[in-house]
């Protein structure tokens, strides 16, 4: 291989096409627009239009960024900044997350207004029920996509079954990736990889070897108690703008583990501690953030919009995104100057093996709850029918997820448990 070909081999898909910020916007918006179903699910937007269709960034280093953005906050706005980071920069991260975040929190703002207005929830249940088959099927779709393109070698089919059985069995997403960072590393997996698909790989996949070290760091402060900043007191009567913003900040700093832990959190902080919310109110916010498109870390939005109306609801969600932003920023950064290391790669390609049955156990976890509608024959059909047009004939997901609300909206009967 000629030394001009070798050169061209490393040039990344971003650089070769760069998108423009609009058409990053929009995608995003998109994406915001149909991501029912939680963080996995809207991953699996996210790789259906940027990795499968559009082609602008590579599956490992798609993998790579879902890995590494389970860190800290929202993995699926993570990922999100991740992407738009590998497509055009800081500009493009920023692009990315807050189109992304656009369709769920002006919907958020929406029916905050109507429940505090009238203090009731709109009924939209049923139309999830008839969507939610067809997000399994999204992200099953994803979960075989990315695993023709992952899983090259015994070793990775092994991480693979491990993301599986971890996820099933409610292991720390943290405690997997760096596991498998370790496996990747030692095992020299990159290389392995490359081997196995009969590929001469000089330079590709990659991320940090500063940013593993940042992961332990991380984790250690987590588990002995010592990564959210001093706490800051405030009261019902004091409760301002300005208060709303330091909680959130503060909220942020702790928001480890994924959406769901920011339930836990802010009941304690605004129920519990400061009796700023009624069990009831948060109980509705809780709804009122699954009821709509996107993380359910919206529930900040709800929260805000209780205190400050819209501009609390948008100061709340932005600093509730500030630090983990801040800490994508330099992760996508440092991945850019150092992905091409060899034990770099190494590890990153026992992160991308256990991603891929991380995401494959999500869908099997949700497939059997309630709220996915699987329970009644007619969602298995439904989801199987999805899945067979999205892997056959590469049907766009919004195409099947209307189809699904449809259904849901117009014949409830046939989700009936």
């Amino acid at each position: 291989m000629t030394a001009e070909k070798e050169s061209a081999e490393i040039v990344l898909p971003q650089e070769k096409t760069k998108p423009s910020l609009a058409w990053i916007a929009w995608q995003f918006l998109k994406i915001g627009a149909m991501g029912f179903g939680g963080g996995v699910a809207i991953i699996a937007l996210i790789q259906r239009e940027c990795v499968e269709r559009k082609k602008c960034v590579e599956a490992e280093e798609f993998l790579h960024g879902v890995g590494l953005g389970q860190i800290l906050g929202s993995f699926a706005v993570n990922t999100a900044f991740f992407v738009g980071h590998r497509m055009r920069g800081l500009l493009g991260a920023l692009t990315a997350m807050i189109a992304f975040l656009a369709p769920s929190v002006t919907l958020v703002i929406g029916l905050s207004w109507l429940y505090f207005t009238t203090q009731k929830i709109p009924s939209l249940q049923n139309a999830l029920n008839g969507a939610g088959p067809v997000v399994i099927a999204i992200i099953t779709s994803a979960a075989i996509s990315l695993g023709k393109k992952t899983l090259k070698s015994l070793p990775a089919w092994f991480l693979g079954g491990v993301g599986v059985l971890g996820t099933l069995f409610h292991v720390s997403l943290i405690t997997l990736i760096l596991c498998a960072a370790c496996v990747g590393y030692v095992l020299k997996m990159a290389k392995e990889n490359s081997l196995t698909a009969g590929k001469h790989t000089n330079s590709r996949q990659g991320s940090e070897k500063a940013l593993m070290g940042a992961t332990t760091i991380t984790a250690a402060k987590v588990a002995t108690g010592t990564a959210s900043p001093i706490l800051v007191g405030t009261t019902a009567a004091t409760f301002s703008l300005f208060a709303l913003a330091l909680l959130f900040l503060k909220v942020g700093f702790m928001f480890f583990g994924g959406g769901y832990v920011l339930v836990p959190l802010l009941q304690h902080e605004l129920v519990s501690k400061l009796h700023l919310l009624t069990e009831r109110e948060f109980v509705d916010g809780v709804a009122i953030s699954q009821l709509t498109p996107g993380p359910i870390a919206v529930l900040a939005t709800y929260v805000g919009y209780r205190f400050g109306g819209a501009l609390g609801a948008v100061l709340a969600t932005a600093c509730l995104y500030v630090p983990a932003t801040t800490l994508m920023a330099f992760i996508s950064h440092v991945y850019t100057r150092i992905r091409h290391l060899d034990k770099v790669r190494d590890a990153l390609a026992g992160i991308s093996a256990v991603i891929v049955g991380m995401i494959l156990a999500s869908a099997v976890e949700l497939a059997p709850h309630s709220s996915i509608s699987l329970k009644h024959p007619f969602g298995i059909v439904l989801a199987a029918t999805s899945l067979y047009f999205l892997e056959r004939h590469k049907w766009h997901p919004a195409i099947l997820l209307a189809a699904g609300v449809l259904l849901g909206t117009f014949v409830p009967g046939v989700f009936a448990g």
